[in-house]
């Protein structure tokens, strides 16, 4: 599989440590998203959403990560990151399509104003995160919930699913994540997701720095 990534991205780090979750063997394609290199022509012709990441199978062209997920897990056999049982399989489905719906989109807000209009001379826009609050404590509320009685989102080892909700979080210090109020989402993302050793290897710090640009 070649995936075409720049891993300093909320869903290219995705993607890279769910593949390191899995197993799954990969050859990195960097495409640098500050660059605007996923508007080249000829990675348009790759994803024409001129989004990151993709990948390429043989024949098979696919993005989306979490679908890029689903596929790496059956195509390598990761029956403990995507089991094959059917209510299972179900519940990881559900809160994978969650995580891109409603998720991502929320805690990106965060990101955008926190850490890329810093880093790019402007300033957060107190009115834009005020008004995103209500609807990230209400998904992180959902999360937290399910969280309070058990270790991992969908059972008792990591899944595919716990990499895509721990993924738009992935620098809650310098987005300034509200996390306070949902100790059991804390707990989950600092004590546990942020231990395994898929997570440390993708590290991505403040200013969009990687475990490899910093020399770790």
């Amino acid at each position: 599989m070649k995936i075409y990534a720049d891993p300093i991205t909320v869903n290219c780090r995705k993607v890279l440590a769910g593949l390191d979750l899995l197993g799954a063997p990969y050859e990195l394609m960097h495409v640098d998203y500050f660059k605007a290199e996923q508007k080249a022509a000829a990675y348009v012709a790759i994803n024409p959403n001129q989004s990151l990441p993709a990948m390429v199978d043989g024949d098979l062209v696919l993005w989306e990560s979490n679908a890029i997920l689903q596929y790496a897990a059956d195509k390598v056999g990761a029956e403990t990151a995507y089991p094959r049982d059917l209510k299972v399989r179900a519940d990881i489905n559900r809160w994978l399509l969650w995580e891109s719906s409603s998720w991502f989109p929320s805690c990106y807000v965060f990101l955008v104003e926190n850490c890329v209009k810093p880093l790019l001379g402007s300033q957060a826009d107190p009115a834009v995160l005020g008004a995103q609050a209500e609807q990230f404590h209400k998904l992180a509320g959902i999360l937290d919930a399910r969280l309070a009685a058990q270790r991992w989102v969908t059972g008792s080892a990591p899944t595919i699913a716990d990499i895509a909700l721990a993924a738009p979080m992935h620098l809650h210090g310098w987005q300034q994540l509200p996390l306070a109020d949902h100790p059991n989402l804390k707990r989950w993302l600092i004590d546990e997701v942020e231990q395994l050793p898929c997570w440390k290897k993708t590290w991505v710090g403040e200013n969009f720095v990687t475990a490899k640009a910093a020399g770790h």
